[in-house]
């Protein structure tokens, strides 16, 4: 499994995804093989791990899907503002949200995953496909960071400790 993972990964690198007509209601497809909802927009090596993690997860039973992934630099810095004005300064905002330069999400290399069981299901099973929960305290936030079949690094405690 490790060495078919590696491989689909080093493929999906070497293409782009069809551009979708919207992230929301369009299927993405690389190599003529649907990718999961909510992968528009997404690298394609974490867009075909998500894809890979997801099938499994609807295999045994786990309900999970993207709430969050790909986001324009307008979407993020709407999100920073306003989580400024939530939280009262920029330091602690940055706990919970990143400016536009910052985020993960704005180059499509981090997904933001619900339900929590299915949030669960991905903390457990992730590393499988080089996914991992990278915040303590964000249990829906997730990134292609590792090695396939490797071990997560260890989290930090927010988004403010990058």
């Amino acid at each position: 499994m490790l060495v078919i993972g590696a491989a689909v990964l080093l493929i999906a690198s070497l293409c782009a995804p069809q551009a979708a007509a919207s992230p929301d209601t369009a299927r993405q497809h690389l190599l003529g093989v649907a990718l999961a909802p909510g992968t528009a927009g997404l690298t394609p090596q974490l867009g075909v791990a998500y894809t890979l993690a997801y099938r499994d997860a609807r295999a045994a039973g786990v309900p999970m899907y993207v709430n969050s992934g790909k986001r324009s630099r307008a979407e993020q810095a709407s999100l920073w503002r306003q989580g400024i004005r939530d939280y009262g300064s920029a330091a602690e905002a940055r706990r919970w949200v990143l400016p536009p330069d910052e985020s993960t999400h704005v180059t499509g290399q981090a997904i933001d995953v619900g339900p929590r069981a299915g949030a669960a299901w991905l903390q457990a099973n992730g590393v499988r496909w080089g996914l991992c929960r990278t915040f303590d305290n964000e249990w829906w936030h997730f990134e292609l960071v590792a090695v396939p079949g490797t071990h997560c690094p260890r989290r930090v405690p927010d988004a403010s400790r990058r």
